[in-house]
């Protein structure tokens, strides 16, 4: 006997979209080509999503989903601290999600509610209001958060990708080296130095989290002000 089809669904439809636009880029990710993955016709993703604009909509909702929203933790920067580790984990394992939390790239779409969106914002606008911040130093702190967030993870995966691009199938690792070598010949040994802390981090923390913890340092001062 044939093996049942499992049904479609928005979640199932969605969730290959995730997988796919993981494994091969936001680029590549079509309404045929997800339909074959799924084994359907491209008309039938239509009974779930709206359009092309609606399945890209989803897929960023469940990346943002993904972000934990501390509840157990009384301390506001611990408990900010752990969101914001991992909202940049979330990013970092779905790269091409980042810059569409910022907005919508080319496709013109009309204003929607992007709900984990809102339920992200209200948590850290409501932690900092909950740990005494005043309404304008809230306004502040949730930009630099959030800037940090999105604008260090776009930095990151941009570098990333760059530094793929630029050695193909070779070792990163090795090529950085090779790399050092002649910077420091041509006469740039902080650049050198620099390069070399690359390769072995002067410490456990990661460059997100070092200025994660500035930010939080400063807010801190700020709120005892």
């Amino acid at each position: 006997m044939a093996r049942a089809r499992k049904p479609l669904s928005r979640e199932r439809v969605l969730a290959t979209a995730v997988r796919l636009a993981d494994e091969e880029g936001i680029e590549a990710l079509t309404m045929r080509k997800l339909a074959r993955e799924l084994g359907v016709e491209a008309m039938s993703l239509y009974n779930h999503v709206a359009n092309k604009a609606d399945l890209v909509d989803g897929i960023v909702d469940l990346v943002v989903a993904e972000i934990e929203l501390p509840a157990d933790d009384p301390a506001w920067d611990t408990s900010i601290r752990r969101c914001a580790i991992s909202a940049h984990e979330a990013f970092v394992r779905h790269p091409w999600a980042c810059s569409l939390v910022i907005g919508p790239g080319e496709t013109r779409r009309p204003p929607r509610l992007p709900m984990p969106r809102l339920r992200y914002m209200e948590w850290l606008l409501g932690r900092l209001r909950d740990a005494g911040f005043s309404a304008d130093l809230t306004y502040h702190a949730y930009h630099v958060l959030d800037a940090h967030i999105v604008g260090f993870t776009l930095w990151q995966l941009g570098h990333e990708a760059g530094a793929q691009a630029m050695v193909g199938d070779a070792d990163v690792d090795e090529f950085v080296r090779g790399l050092i070598a002649r910077v420091r010949d041509e006469g740039f040994p902080q650049v050198a130095e620099h390069g070399e802390q690359h390769l072995d981090p002067p410490d456990d923390r990661s460059a997100f989290e070092f200025g994660l913890d500035l930010i939080l340092t400063g807010l801190q001062r700020a709120l005892n002000d």
